[in-house]
C-alpha cells in the first residue's frame, strides 16, 4: 500500500512549561509514553496535542518541524506504547483506518472521520490483513474455500502435471475462469471484449473473441465492444497520467486495491 503522511492533529489543552520543556522555540515533538499524542512548540511554550483516532505521531523528522500523524500502523511507536481508547463507527473499529468487512474476506472498509468507504477486491483475490492490499485469497488465512472461488473445486492433482497449472472454465460466465496450482483456485477474468475458451485437453485455454466460443456468441449482447475496449483503454491511460495538483496540508490515504467499488454509507 502506498504510504500517504497526513496531518490530523486536536488541540486538548495548554499545559505549563514545567511539564514539558521545549528544546526550541518552535516544533513537534512526540509525548513520552503516547503514541498518538506529541508537543507542539511555538515561542517556547508547549501545547499538547491529540491524533485523531487510529492515528499515531510520527517521530522520524530529525529536525523536528514536521506535524504529521499516520496510519498507526504504519507508525514505529517503540516504548510509546499507550493509545486513546478505541472510538468506533459503522464499520470502524477506530475513527481513522483501514479495515476488514467481518463477513466477507474480499471487502474492506477505509475509515476516515468515522466514515467508512467500502471496496472490494478483484474477483480472486481477498484483503489481507497483515500487508493490508487484496492478494491471492488463497494466502489469506481468514479466507474459507468457498469464500475463495465460489466453492468451485480443482481438478484431481493427477490429472495436472507437477509444477504446471490448468485453466478451467467458469462454469457459467464466459469471461471468468480458473486457475488451479496446488490443488488452489483463482479466479481470472479475461479483457473485456474476449472471452475464454477451452483447450483442447480440457485443462487449458485462452481468451479470444465471443465468436469463436460456441455457446458465448453473444455474450456482450448488442453492447458495442469496440467501445468498451476503447473505454477501458482511455481510463488506464488517464489513470496512469500524472495529475498536477497542489498538495493539501491535510489528505485522506486512498488504499490500493486492482479493483474498487465505493457505495454510498
Amino acid at each position: 500500500m502506498a504510504r500517504v503522511l497526513v496531518t490530523m492533529a486536536a488541540i486538548i489543552g495548554t499545559v505549563l512549561a514545567a511539564e514539558f520543556e521545549c528544546p526550541r522555540e518552535s516544533g513537534f515533538y512526540a509525548h513520552a509514553t503516547s503514541c498518538d499524542k506529541y508537543w507542539k512548540c511555538e515561542e517556547g511554550e508547549a501545547t499538547l496535542q491529540l491524533c485523531g483516532n487510529g492515528l499515531a505521531f510520527d517521530d522520524t523528522d530529525a529536525k523536528n518541524a514536521r506535524e504529521n500523524c499516520d496510519y498507526s500502523y504504519n507508525i514505529n511507536c517503540g516504548q510509546r506504547t499507550e493509545m486513546e481508547p478505541a472510538i468506533g463507527a459503522r464499520n470502524c473499529p477506530r475513527l481513522y483506518g483501514v479495515f476488514p468487512d467481518p463477513a466477507k474476506c474480499d471487502v474492506f472498509w477505509s475509515c476516515w472521520n468515522g466514515e467508512a468507504s467500502r471496496y472490494q477486491c478483484a474477483p480472486g483475490l481477498a484483503w489481507s490483513r497483515e500487508s493490508r492490499v487484496c492478494t491471492w485469497a488463497d494466502q489469506v488465512t481468514e479466507c474459507k474455500q468457498e469464500e475463495v472461488s465460489d466453492g468451485f473445486q480443482c481438478p484431481e492433482a493427477a490429472e495436472i502435471a507437477p509444477g504446471a497449472f490448468a485453466r478451467i472454465a467458469h462454469p457459467d460466465d464466459c469471461r471468468k475462469y480458473y486457475v488451479c496450482m496446488n490443488s488452489n483456485a483463482r479466479e481470472y477474468g479475461c479483457p473485456i471484449g474476449t472471452v475464454f475458451k477451452i483447450g483442447d485437453d480440457e485443462i487449458s485455454g485462452f481468451c479470444t473473441d465471443p465468436e469463436e466460443v460456441a455457446g458465448c456468441e453473444d455474450y456482450y449482447g448488442d453492447l458495442d465492444v469496440k467501445a468498451l475496449k476503447n473505454s477501458e483503454l482511455q481510463a488506464g491511460l488517464s489513470e496512469a497520467k500524472p495529475k498536477k495538483a497542489k498538495k493539501p496540508k491535510t489528505r485522506k490515504p486512498e488504499p490500493v486495491v486492482e479493483e474498487e467499488t465505493a457505495e454510498e454509507q
